[in-house]
């Protein structure tokens, strides 16, 4: 079957089911199961775009079809001719780049992209620099998520003498929150002449970046006797009342051995409810990875150790510049990109579409 052929069979069956589902709300039944009626008007709401845009797709087939008959008709009427084949070259040349567009929609949709974000950012090797560069960091995707809308709200910090961060754990609040930062994740590299730096050498340093889709109760299940909570003295800066009381909370998940410190907040119970909301986005991402295990989409292979190495950015100074080295790409407005401004969204938009264009292949190739 040709991938024409392929597409229209997919359409038709698109088509064909949101028939079903607007048949189904229409029942006067539906108003009695509202668990049904939510999941058949979210089923519906998804379906109409793609569904509208397949209509117009076979329209267009249909009007080809059309103008190739029109062409074997028209005998010798000149004017009748050129129209049925200026009608025919245009949809010729419009309906390859529309069904590329269908083919988009046909893609596997991440049932996390509308969620909120863990974003947990960790100075890597590099000593002070790259706290410094760590702070950076955080500082590009607050403003990023300002310029988006996007409420950030700081779980937990270990801030550097240099005004930077040891760690920095985050929940990134907003509409699409993950699908916009997913690729964010890794090692981030840094050139640049710190300002401690009395001679004027450029250093290296780097930062890791994970960006976990925030877990909702429903989504992992905790038993309490799987956890053990500690409570200690919070330490670091924070103000004197932070540190007089065991405010400080440690989560520890005994069947996986994974750790969640908070001590943020003066209250214990704020740094628990904290804690606790990390410790479910970590056990989800922990799920995730095994069921993208295939994939290499592992969360320890997105940060790795921190090793200048591993990087999947670098952010040069002297040359004012970033590139991107899974996609290959450089940016000369490094300013912009750090103040989270329109090249950091060009960078986005950028991994989004090498992102597309493989799962394209892939799906051609299955």
């Amino acid at each position: 079957m040709s991938d024409s052929a392929t597409l229209q069979a997919q359409g038709q069956r698109l088509v064909a089911r949101f028939a079903e589902v607007e048949k189904a709300l229409q029942s006067p039944d539906i108003a009695n199961d509202i668990g049904k009626m939510t999941s058949l008007n979210r089923e519906y709401a998804e379906l109409r775009e793609v569904v509208a845009d397949f209509q117009l797709y076979f329209k267009m087939l249909q009007d080809k079809d059309g103008a190739a008959q029109m062409l074997k008709e028209t005998g010798s009427d000149p004017e009748l001719k050129a129209m049925a084949q200026a009608e025919y070259d245009g949809l010729l040349a419009e309906i390859p780049p529309f069904e590329a567009t269908l083919k988009l929609h046909l893609l596997p949709k991440d049932e996390d992209d509308g969620r909120n974000v863990m974003l947990e950012i960790r100075a890597g090797t590099g000593g002070d620099e790259a706290g410094i560069f760590a702070g950076d960091l955080f500082r590009m995707y607050s403003s990023l998520a300002a310029v988006l809308g996007w409420k950030v709200e700081v779980q937990d910090a270990a801030e550097t003498s240099q005004g930077g961060y040891k760690e920095v754990i985050a929940r990134v609040v907003g509409p699409q929150v993950f699908r916009q930062l997913k690729f964010e994740g890794g090692v981030h590299r840094v050139q640049r002449v710190p300002a401690t730096e009395t001679q004027g050498r450029v250093h290296t340093s780097a930062a890791t970046v994970a960006v976990l889709p925030e877990a909702e109760e429903v989504d992992v299940k905790i038993e309490d006797k799987d956890l053990r909570i500690d409570v200690f003295r919070s330490s670091g800066p924070g103000g004197q009342s932070v540190n007089t009381t065991d405010s400080a909370v440690r989560i520890t998940h005994l069947p996986t051995g994974l750790a969640v410190a908070c001590q943020d907040e003066k209250s214990q119970l704020k740094n628990k409810d904290k804690a606790m909301k990390i410790l479910r986005s970590r056990l989800l991402a922990r799920k995730r990875e095994e069921a993208q295990a295939v994939m290499g989409a592992a969360r320890k292979s997105m940060v790795g150790s921190g090793d200048r190495s591993e990087k999947i950015r670098t952010y040069n100074y002297p040359q004012n510049r970033v590139t991107d080295h899974r996609i290959e790409l450089t940016v000369h407005n490094l300013p912009d990109v750090m103040a989270g401004g329109k090249t950091l969204m060009e960078l986005l938009d950028a991994l989004h579409r090498a992102d597309e264009a493989e799962r394209l292949a892939s799906l051609g190739n299955d």
